[in-house]
């Protein structure tokens, strides 16, 4: 009786396939909704790895049938800056002192934003809202203040505990050689930016591209750049791990910079080059900014991941501080260009190296000119701090 009973289970199950098949064929509408649904179903999936800000985008996107298995991260609300209540200790990597001979950033092409087009040119149900807005920390006790700048503590660790992490040597260390040392990926590539400088949007613009002149690849070339003109070696792949499928982007992301870490063991940084994509409760583009030197410029965050137990990270402390050196070096020689450090429980290949840091520039409310100044403005930092922990 019971190989009679998984028979028929069995039959009904293949005759269940056999209808379902050919309903497929008889109705093409639902076979095309089944795939959408399967579609949007990936999307949500994608959506768990996003950096903070990239999940509200995905749900504004897809929000009708995407169903959530963690709460949305959301944009800070915007505040008056102040200093915490209770400072607690700082890094002690300084910024370069100025006895040391400090080099200016290298000349970079900056492309210039075309002149917008009329709102009107964009159709009634397509037309958002773009809000700029200048990050910092507001009176939160989540926020741990640097030398300059500041970290944004998102984990179950006090900040006692992070300022004692903070308050050990920086083991990074660059050696004096010509050998590559620092590796530029993009686990999303294809990330692009706003096409105007502007207070609205066509939100049925997808802020993706495969151009490499257009998306987050060119902000790598500037780095590198910058990283050359100081003498520091620099590989700066630009595979888009994101295309043709977004999903699995960090497993391929993660292949490669595995390939580059085998061939040349003196790489000790690697940097994953986003853009961020940050939106308001009620869906507008909220567009991180700073003026710098009287010009526009995207702001930059820089996330930096903890090991909850569970994610095999046992060089988190390290990115951590390495976070916080570039962090501090940026703010002294450009006030205002990063957000606060993103300290969290998130992954991103961080267990890779202990110099991984994952970086986004602007959101998708930035322009390409003004992320671009950004990306100069981080490559000189980044270069003045690498270059302080070279031994003499």
């Amino acid at each position: 009786m019971r190989r009679l009973g998984s028979f028929r289970r069995l039959w009904g199950g293949a005759a269940a396939l056999a209808v379902l098949v050919g309903s497929l064929a008889a109705f093409p509408a639902l076979s095309t909704a089944l795939g959408s649904f399967l579609g949007k179903a990936a999307a949500a999936s994608a959506m768990l790895q996003l950096p903070e800000g990239g999940i509200s985008y995905l749900q504004n996107r897809f929000q009708d049938s995407l169903v959530q298995d963690e709460p949305v991260s959301q944009p800070e609300v915007s505040t008056p800056a102040v200093q915490p209540e209770a400072p607690v200790s700082k890094a002690e990597t300084p910024p370069p002192t100025q006895s040391q001979p400090e080099a200016q950033p290298a000349d970079v092409v900056i492309p210039q934003t075309p002149e917008s087009p009329s709102i009107e040119t964009i159709a009634p149900q397509n037309r958002g809202t773009i809000t700029e807005k200048t990050f910092t920390a507001d009176q939160s006790s989540l926020y741990i203040p640097l030398s300059a700048g500041y970290i944004k503590n998102s984990t179950d660790l006090s900040n006692q505990q992070v300022a004692a992490f903070l308050a050990q040597p920086l083991e990074l260390k660059l050696d004096s050689g010509s050998e590559p040392q620092v590796l530029i990926v993009h686990t999303h590539a294809t990330e692009s930016f706003e096409p105007f400088d502007r207070d609205f949007c066509d939100t049925s613009y997808t802020w993706r591209s495969t151009d490499n002149t257009q998306n987050v690849v060119y902000l790598g070339d500037i780095i590198t750049q910058q990283l050359e003109e100081a003498g520091i070696g620099v590989i700066h792949d630009s595979t888009q791990h994101d295309y043709p499928s977004y999903n699995g982007s960090y497993e391929r992301s993660a292949a490669t910079i595995r390939k580059w870490l085998d061939q040349y063991p003196s790489i000790k940084v690697v940097i994953d080059v986003h853009r961020d994509a940050v939106e308001s409760p009620a869906g507008n583009l909220i567009k991180p900014v700073a003026v710098i030197d009287g010009e526009k410029t995207a702001q930059v965050m820089i996330i930096a991941g903890c090991d909850d137990g569970t994610m095999n990270m046992p060089q988190w402390d390290r990115n951590l501080r390495w976070a916080a050196a570039l962090q501090t070096t940026a703010e002294t020689l450009y006030p205002g260009l990063t957000r606060p450090v993103f300290f969290c429980y998130r992954k991103y290949n961080m267990d890779l190296t202990g110099g991984s840091l994952l970086i986004e520039f602007g959101s998708h409310g930035n322009t390409l000119e003004e992320t671009a100044r950004a990306a100069q403005y981080m490559g000189h930092a980044m270069a003045q701090t690498l270059l302080s922990t070279v031994e003499k």
